[in-house]
């Protein structure tokens, strides 16, 4: 039997265990809270997906060398922007022949590197070990076994297959594919968009309005992704439209609820007041940004949910600076 270690407690983590447990394979989780760990070794996570009732073949441990023991794929679930440090804490407890799956969506401030990157750098990690799990996975429905499918990406046709295996649960049907880079963009840059949408649904706009962001966001996503050496056919499916349309419309989505209040007039750290949470398209946007501008490519939408998010610019300036823009060709 296939055996996983989940590093990571938070909702998307303990969601994809139970898929993993669901599809018969034997899991273990590493959490950072002990209290965490004791909640799944009695079978919930009450402060994440209360929910969720968890197999009983799921146990946690807050030891990272006892998560690790045995494992034949490690998936990582923290935080984007906390990955170099966890891997520099823990990363050498990483099995030297095990698939190390990346469920973080977002480019690392700084370095604008992606999470492929960081796991290849900091774990010491051959990108061919590498696997990127994404797709519309919003973590609650999950949790209660609505039907969902993912793209599970590798270098390795092997290492992607081994993966999708072992999370082919009777309600989440997984799809190999070979375009890493591709799958990432798509991953990060859908959140900064959600918030774009979120803030005009905040700003009392409606589904034309949202379905204009999300079809040029699109398009940013589609020029960068395919600068950095992305394929075509996976913006279309579902890392791309698919995991963009959950994401930018779903009040389930904490980049869209995040971009809501931030649209209904409301600053960010209040918006982190009120909701405990930091969206991970706050986070990212600038190291994106950043991205898009070492790679020449344009990107307004972003650049502008950057400026409200770093610079304190409001939704409605936002919303007149993007139609204020020089008009291009539809494809541009």
């Amino acid at each position: 039997m296939t055996s996983a270690a989940v590093y990571g407690t938070g909702s998307w983590g303990t969601a994809y265990a139970s898929v993993l447990a669901d599809a018969g394979t034997n899991v273990t989780m590493w959490g950072r809270r002990q209290e965490v760990v004791d909640q799944i070794n009695a079978g919930t996570n009450e402060d994440y997906l209360p929910e969720l009732r968890l197999p009983s073949t799921i146990r946690a441990t807050s030891d990272p060398f006892e998560a690790a023991a045995g494992a034949d794929i490690v998936v990582l679930a923290v935080p984007s922007q906390t990955l170099r440090a966890n891997l520099e804490a823990w990363g050498s407890v990483l099995p030297s022949s095990a698939a190390i799956v990346s469920l973080m969506k977002g480019v690392e401030l700084g370095t604008t590197r992606r999470m492929s990157e960081v796991i290849s750098e900091v774990g010491g990690v051959e990108p061919e070990r590498v696997v990127i799990v994404s797709g519309p996975n919003l973590a609650r429905e999950i949790a209660v076994k609505q039907p969902a499918a993912s793209v599970v990406a590798s270098s390795s046709a092997a290492m992607a297959e081994l993966v999708a295996a072992a999370c082919a649960a009777p309600y989440f049907r997984p799809y190999t594919g070979s375009d890493v880079v591709g799958t990432e963009i798509c991953g990060a840059v859908k959140n900064v968009i959600a918030l774009a949408v979120g803030m005009a649904e905040g700003l009392g706009m409606g589904d034309n309005s949202k379905a204009s962001i999300i079809t040029r966001g699109l398009a940013e996503t589609m020029r960068l992704g395919m600068a950095l050496g992305g394929e075509a056919p996976t913006f279309a499916g579902l890392a791309g439209v698919g995991d963009l349309i959950a994401t930018c419309m779903s009040p389930l989505s904490r980049n869209h609820s995040f971009g809501v209040r931030l649209g209904q007039g409301l600053a960010v750290s209040e918006v982190i007041a009120v909701t405990k949470q930091t969206a991970e398209g706050v986070k990212s946007c600038t190291s994106i940004l950043e991205l898009a501008r070492h790679t020449g490519v344009d990107v307004p939408i972003i650049e502008q949910v950057d400026a409200m998010i770093q610079h304190d610019r409001s939704a409605q300036e936002v919303v007149s600076a993007l139609l204020s823009r020089p008009r291009k060709a539809e494809t541009a």
